[in-house]
């Protein structure tokens, strides 16, 4: 990502709630979060802008959960452990991203992530 890394004494943001919408609303494809019904274009871009860093907060936080998961599985302890080919196979990714996966879930349980802020492992 393009983005500056927070430094490790800056807590972490908190984005905008992510309300879930009514079924009836979910169903319409042109309603997405009531962005539609928003006249103002300074409303707007703000809830528009406060939505797009929740969603990221979120996948971010998503892919920390998908790496320590990875680690979880392929810890040689686990008398059930996964190869980083089953890993690679059930999460649909490469191999070799699996492998980058459980080595930074490795690294979050250790405590090397704490405070970093979002980190892509590739």
């Amino acid at each position: 990502m393009a983005e500056p890394t927070p430094r490790r004494n800056e807590p972490r943001l908190r984005p905008a709630p992510l309300l879930f919408e009514p079924a009836e609303a979910a169903s319409d494809p042109e309603h997405f979060f009531d962005l539609e019904s928003i006249d103002d274009p300074r409303a707007l871009l703000s809830r528009a802008t406060e939505l797009t860093l929740a969603f990221r907060a979120a996948a971010d936080r998503a892919l920390e959960f998908q790496a320590i998961a990875a680690a979880q599985l392929a810890d040689p302890r686990r008398f059930d452990r996964l190869t980083t080919a089953d890993i690679a196979e059930r999460a649909e990714w490469t191999e070799d991203y699996a492998k980058k996966m459980v080595e930074f879930g490795r690294d979050l349980m250790r405590g090397g992530g704490e405070g970093r802020g979002p980190v892509d492992p590739v």
